[in-house]
């Protein structure tokens, strides 16, 4: 790939350093590689001591990653944050307009918007069908994956928003940079992050059942096993609330109570960090040992709120993925501000055709597939790698869509050798500096 054709988010076309990364880089002018790398050394032994580390399903047992942590910072300027946030906050508003039309009325299955195969799909669960959620709000938390590619052009790579995960890891990630260089954050108004736990905790109270004055919320989460089970201790804690098991919580009476020292305690909204078919043996998956049986005939009889609901999976399904700047428009009678990456449906023969001729060339994701797994990358990808996927593509095309890589912008990241120009996805380890 030719670099000149890169968007370097550091340094202009003639090699001059934007402004806005004016103050690091004479900052970073004094500072020596040896103590940059000693610093990055002292925080990846803190992170290990601390355990924040996340493990990766498929790979050898027991081994784990540390999060992902550069100390040379990503900076955004406070109007290129203020164009992602809107664009996000409109993505997700019509995100959630679809999903209580998709449970309620369908208007834009009947507009012809999107096609009736959707309730077809895995992710949508009938037995929300009719049930109404407090504020009509299904994804109360969601993760959405942005890329740069210009330096005014942003692409939504997918949303996620049936157990979204990774807040904590730029929490964390904020706290090491304050703490190992203090004095980048005297050269720069750095807008902050650390309220996110009592924003979310003032969520989650405000999407308790209707009558519900003083609501109890508690994280449940499938256990210390779990990837992220770092991230659900971390977000309780910083929530002040409970962290729960299936088997710390039992149904009676409509409601759902956590067991206590002091006896049984009404719980009245649950941060659920469990996929859906693992919520209720009764429900869902028979074999699940992770939820809580009859929580869902509690939860659509309005006895408790989940977050995210259940059935939030059928939008962020990539196949749903390609109508969502058509939602947009449907609900919000608005343009959408971030643009979709273009998408080949492989259901449709003509694209079908397009992406097996051109597999060393795309990147290629399993519909349902969410976190990077049943990806592949065509251009890092073996030639046996894509013949295998080939064979899965032709057995089931409609469970496949397609997206031409993208030539990422780059920014300073410390490697061995130096600081070099380095590429990574837009989001939550970023810094935006305030006017």
């Amino acid at each position: 790939m030719n670099t000149q054709n890169i968007f370097d988010e550091m340094r202009a076309g003639d090699g001059q350093v934007r402004l806005l990364y004016q103050p690091f880089s004479e900052w970073l002018k004094g500072v020596d590689h040896a103590q940059l790398m000693q610093k990055s050394r002292e925080a990846e032994m803190l992170f290990r001591r601390v355990g924040i580390t996340f493990n990766v399903y498929g790979e050898e047992a027991g081994a784990e990653r540390l999060i992902p942590f550069d100390v040379i910072p990503r900076i955004l300027a406070a109007n290129e944050w203020r164009q992602l946030s809107a664009g996000v906050i409109q993505r997700v508003a019509a995100l959630n307009a679809f999903l209580n039309d998709l449970y309620h009325d369908q208007e834009i299955i009947k507009a012809g918007i999107v096609p009736a195969t959707i309730l077809e799909n895995e992710m949508y669960r009938p037995e929300m069908q009719g049930v109404d959620v407090p504020g009509g709000i299904y994804a109360h938390i969601a993760g959405i994956d942005i890329v740069r590619t210009a330096e005014n052009q942003f692409y939504v790579l997918e949303d996620n928003l049936r157990t979204p995960s990774g807040v904590s890891y730029m929490l964390e990630n904020r706290k090491m940079m304050m703490r190992l260089f203090p004095e980048l954050f005297r050269r720069y108004a750095v807008a902050p992050v650390e309220h996110y736990p009592q924003v979310l905790l003032n969520n989650l109270r405000a999407v308790a059942q209707p009558g519900v004055h003083d609501p109890v919320v508690v994280l449940l989460t499938p256990g210390a096993y779990n990837s992220a089970y770092f991230e659900h201790a971390f977000l309780a804690q910083q929530m002040g609330i409970e962290l729960v098991e299936g088997q710390d919580l039992f149904c009676k009476d409509n409601a759902v109570f956590m067991r206590t020292t002091e006896g049984p305690k009404r719980v009245d909204v649950i941060y659920r960090r469990i996929d859906d078919d693992f919520l209720d043996p009764l429900a869902f998956r028979e074999d699940s040992m992770l939820g809580v049986p009859g929580l869902v005939s509690v939860y659509r009889n309005g006895g408790v709120t989940l977050a995210n609901a259940i059935g939030a999976g059928v939008a962020d399904d990539k196949s749903t993925y390609t109508y969502v700047p058509e939602m947009v428009r449907f609900y919000l009678g608005e343009e959408p501000i971030l643009s979709n990456v273009p998408t080949y449906k492989l259901e449709k023969p003509d694209d079908l055709k397009y992406v097996l001729e051109h597999l060393a060339e795309l990147v290629v994701k399993e519909v349902q597939g969410s976190g990077g797994y049943g990806m592949l990358v065509g251009p890092t990808a073996s030639k046996q790698q894509i013949e295998e996927f080939r064979a899965r593509i032709l057995a089931e095309p409609d469970n496949y869509i397609a997206q031409p890589t993208l030539a990422l912008s780059t920014c300073p990241t410390l490697v061995e050798q130096g600081v070099a120009r380095g590429t990574s996805i837009c989001g939550r380890s970023c810094c935006p500096v305030r006017p």
